[in-house]
């Protein structure tokens, strides 16, 4: 029984380990850059970034937002408060951003090498 039990705990732990390296992998390939939105601002209002990072926003305010390209190529969706959506930059992709709820939020993704 206990040695059933022993390699039962060795599947296991097998399984996850393997599990976690895909998720690994992908943190080493590409960094995740945060943007909060409060204040109704974007914070930062610029983002410096590479192909295949992340940009998370996530929304501090009470009013929900969305960080929307300016040629509607990308969108977050509505962030309610304390909600997060994240975009993987991609080549093509539109740099500059609002909020569909309040234009005057602006935002802006600069791609470097």
């Amino acid at each position: 029984m206990t040695t059933r039990r022993l390699k039962r705990r060795s599947v296991i732990a097998g399984t996850v380990a393997t599990a976690a390296v895909p998720g690994l992998l992908l943190a080493e390939t590409g960094k995740v850059h945060d943007i909060a939105v409060r204040s109704f601002a974007f914070l930062p209002e610029l983002v410096q970034v590479r192909f295949g990072d992340v940009i998370r926003w996530t929304n501090n305010d009470i009013a929900p937002h969305t960080a929307t390209a300016d040629d509607s190529g990308w969108d977050t969706g509505t962030l309610a408060k304390d909600a997060a959506a994240e975009v993987q930059v991609t080549a093509g992709m539109e740099t500059t951003y609002f909020c569909a709820f309040h234009p005057h939020m602006k935002g802006r993704i600069e791609i470097i090498d």
